[in-house]
């Protein structure tokens, strides 16, 4: 795999105290690629930027649910009220509970969340990690097929066949199989496929594309959470759908086909805002119609502090 290159620098007193490394791509309407930094053809792991992707493998072949349980189905979620409440919803809605689920258990993922729920003495489980929304829509797929609901996860389950089959279409490329976070299987991909895929889901017109797009649109809080950097941006974005993934990993599709994937190659999670913001500024999708360039800008702004004080950023290198 070529060396990813400088997309980010530490910048603290003008001093430049460290460089993430990364790659990124936007894609044309047409599907082609507008311009690239990196390697972007190589495989790589999007992590939770799949999640869209399996959700449309799971409308094909039966899963049907409201648009906001949809959304959550996608999301890497951060354990407020809302998410927690909407999987135990997706469960019951197929007969289970939460027994049922096979994620491990965690806190939240969103601080202000975990701190609550410590507070309370509360503590980890499996439907506060951030993908048990997609965990729920995985058994409900499940049921409504008549199929083995202890074994979802077994790469040779039909739910996890079927998800491959769209996920490769989707994307153009042969998938390679690891082992996600979570436990679920995990699909490689490349970012441009990554970006292809998105773009395909953001231009739909009808079918499972087009419903897990606006279920995305509609509902970005139940994708992300409702202090999330991802919701923010989508709320910039008319018509956009987005999901970020572990390890720095985040695309962005808009509603005419274009569409941008990044991946920072140390997983420093700081950057991927600066980095997607830059590569939507980058484009000039900040002073396009309809779109509110300074909240879409705001989302890549990463400051350093000092004895108190802003002293530096973390800036693109673009």
């Amino acid at each position: 795999m070529p060396l990813p290159v400088v997309v980010a620098e530490v910048v603290r007193s003008g001093f430049v105290e460290g460089r993430h490394h990364g790659s990124v791509v936007a894609l044309d309407a047409g599907g082609g690629v507008d311009w690239a930094v990196g390697d972007v053809t190589s495989p790589v792991l999007p992590r939770s930027c799949n999640k869209p992707l399996q959700a449309v493998a799971m409308v094909r072949v039966g899963l049907d649910l409201p648009p906001q349980l949809l959304a959550l189905g996608c999301a890497s979620h951060s354990g407020e009220d809302i998410h927690v409440e909407g999987v135990r919803r997706i469960l019951a809605g197929a007969g289970l509970d939460a027994s049922a689920l096979r994620n491990p258990a965690d806190l939240p993922l969103d601080p202000v969340e975990r701190d609550r729920v410590l507070r309370a003495g509360g503590s980890a489980d499996p439907v506060h990690m951030n993908c048990s929304g997609k965990h729920a829509a995985m058994l409900a797929t499940c049921v409504a097929n008549g199929w083995d609901t202890d074994t979802y996860l077994d790469p040779a389950h039909p739910l996890q066949v079927a998800i491959r089959a769209t996920f490769e279409e989707l994307t153009g490329e042969e998938a390679r199989v690891a082992v996600d976070g979570c436990g679920a299987p995990l699909l490689s991909t490349s970012l441009t496929g990554l970006a292809r895929a998105f773009a395909r889901l953001a231009t739909a017109t009808d079918g499972p594309e087009h419903r897990v797009a606006e279920a995305i649109r509609r509902h970005p809080a139940y994708v992300s959470g409702t202090r999330r950097d991802e919701r923010l941006l989508l709320g910039a974005l008319p018509g956009a759908i987005a999901k970020f993934g572990a390890e720095a990993c985040e695309v962005v599709a808009l509603a005419d086909g274009r569409a941008f994937a990044l991946k920072i190659e140390d997983g420093g999670d700081r950057a991927r805002p600066v980095l997607m913001a830059a590569a939507l500024v980058r484009s000039g999708v900040d002073t396009e119609p309809g779109v509110d360039g300074a909240a879409l800008r705001a989302t890549g702004e990463a400051p350093l502090r000092g004895g108190g004080a802003v002293v530096g950023e973390v800036r693109a290198v673009l």
